[in-house]
């Protein structure tokens, strides 16, 4: 079984002295469970997987008694520290309170209780850990897998990647792609709007959130103003909630807007975002083409590309620091710029022939101190560029 890099970051951490508690949070189906199993497995130390995924989110007790058992076997077992992981948190209601409670007492009473706890809605993970959690934890952002692991695991080519993205469970299946796209739109997709999104999270409007994803998803790439958006929908609401749903899906890592590149942050705001799926998995779906033909569709290729570029680059931001935008001016422009503590750099996706980087220019002109790099044609290949860490560019 293929062991994440993100492992011997998570084992480092537990085999530290107790300080923090450690979160995990990232989207559904990208391993988080499966490397927590393989940290018990490499971990020294007596420890307990217990997930809230089951669980009644009324039921406000389960953790206490979860947390009070572990004391127990401790002290019959007469052990010096203990490991104890919660999947899925979230689910549990109040859960942050609790967590409080519990690892204050620990401290109180010196006991070394170590605590791992995971879930796939960022949203309402970071919400409990500001209010209740400040000062106890640190945050890891898990992600959609990269091209070197689908390569790693899988044995895929750039190809492969560009089109059926990075879901590890739905790989078995790219062979029947009917039965691979029903696979990702009902297990992953349906299942990640159903029970990290609508069951967690007020939602008003559930239908226009879900056509916010297809439509977003579909033009994952390209720059749509939401005022052009309500003309699509069929329960259009106003562009505040469809700013709102939108934050909502890129909490739970299917779908982000990305703003655009002004150098002024009111300019920044007020622009129309240009949607960005995690994974390209999410866009072929929507596209409901086959692999086959999207491989001779230059314009259809060239968008894949692209947005798998655009992935890449989300799917690094948080833990790269950087702040991630597109720039346009007139008939001008880049398709992402990555700004760092003052530093920027323009990059512009090519797969076909044409290798004009009149964008390109216009960016070097517009802000003189910022690098630029081509990915694809004329530039750095887009299959060594996707196994780059963005942040080591910028």
């Amino acid at each position: 079984m293929i062991e994440r890099t993100d492992l011997q970051f998570v084992t480092k951490r537990i085999n530290e002295p107790k300080r923090f508690i450690q979160v995990l949070v990232g989207p559904r189906q990208t391993g988080k469970t499966t490397l927590l199993l393989q940290l018990l497995d490499k971990v020294q130390i007596a420890s307990r997987y217990e997930t809230a995924d089951a669980v009644s989110a009324s039921d406000v007790f389960w953790l206490s008694q979860v947390w009070e058992s572990v004391r127990m076997q401790m002290k019959a077992a007469g052990l010096q520290e203990f490991l104890l992981v919660i999947d899925e948190v979230q689910k549990l209601g109040n859960w942050s309170e609790t967590v409080k409670k519990e690892w204050d007492a620990d401290i109180r009473n010196n006991l070394n209780i170590k605590v791992i706890l995971s879930g796939s809605s960022r949203l309402l993970l970071q919400k409990g850990l500001t209010e209740s959690l400040a000062g106890r934890f640190e945050l890891f952002h898990f992600t959609h897998w990269s091209f070197s692991e689908m390569q790693a695991a899988f044995g895929w080519d750039i190809e492969k990647y560009v089109y059926f993205g990075g879901y590890p469970g739905a790989a078995p299946l790219v062979e029947d792609e009917k039965r691979w796209q029903d696979y990702v739109r009902n297990s992953l997709v349906e299942t990640s709007i159903s029970k990290d999104i609508l069951m967690l999270t007020r939602v008003d409007k559930p239908a226009l959130l879900k056509q916010l994803f297809e439509l977003g998803a579909y033009f994952s790439g390209q720059i749509l103003s939401f005022n052009k958006i309500l003309g699509q929908l069929l329960d259009a609401g106003n562009t505040t909630t469809l700013s709102n749903y939108l934050h909502l899906l890129d909490e739970s890592g299917l779908l982000g807007g990305i703003e655009k590149y002004a150098g002024n942050i009111v300019n920044i705001r007020s622009s129309s975002p240009k949607f960005q799926v995690y994974n390209n998995a999410l866009l072929s779906v929507q596209r409901g083409e086959n692999f086959l033909t999207a491989r001779t569709s230059p314009d259809l290729w060239g968008r894949l590309v692209e947005s798998a570029v655009g992935a890449h680059l989300l799917n690094h931001k948080a833990e790269g620091n950087y702040h991630l935008y597109y720039w346009r001016e007139g008939n001008f422009g880049v398709d992402f710029v990555l700004e760092k503590h003052g530093k920027r750099i323009g990059l512009e996706v090519k797969s076909g022939q044409a290798t004009t980087n009149r964008g390109i220019s216009a960016f070097n002109k517009k802000f003189p101190d910022a690098k630029a790099m081509i990915v694809g044609t004329g530039g750095i290949p887009y299959e060594e560029f996707l196994k780059i860490n963005p942040k080591s560019i910028v």
